[in-house]
C-alpha cells in the first residue's frame, strides 16, 4: 500500500502495459480528488459508501455498485463511510509504479 491523497492508499494488484488493477481505501470523509486522465477506466465499490462526481455530476454508490469512466472525464469520490474501491485501467496507469520499474509484457 502507498499514500494517494490524505487518508487514502493505493494497492496495484497487477498490471501489463495494457490494463492495470488497483485497490484504493478510503478513511471516512477522505476525498479523491477530482481529476482527468486519458485512460478508461471501470471502479467496482468493493466495501463503504461513496459520493462519486462524474464532469460535475454527484452519484452516491455502495458496496457492489460499479462505474465506467471515459478517457478525459473529470471525476472524483468522497467517502461518505470508509471502505474501498477496485479501479481497472486501460491502457497501465504507468504513474502509478515506481520511477524506472516498466509494465511487464
Amino acid at each position: 500500500m502507498e499514500p494517494a491523497e490524505p487518508g487514502v492508499t493505493r494497492q496495484v494488484l497487477g498490471h501489463d502495459p495494457h490494463l492495470m488493477m488497483v485497490r484504493v481505501t478510503f478513511e471516512r470523509g477522505a476525498v479523491g480528488y477530482v481529476h482527468a486522465h486519458p485512460h478508461r477506466q471501470v471502479t467496482y465499490v468493493e466495501s463503504g459508501r461513496f459520493a462519486f462526481e462524474l464532469d460535475g455530476r454527484v452519484t452516491e454508490m455502495a458496496a457492489g455498485d460499479c462505474w465506467f469512466v471515459p478517457p478525459d472525464a473529470r471525476h472524483g469520490a468522497t467517502a461518505i463511510e470508509g471502505g474501498s474501491l477496485i479501479d481497472v485501467f486501460t491502457p497501465a496507469r504507468l504513474d502509478f509504479l515506481p520511477a524506472g520499474k516498466p509494465a511487464p509484457g
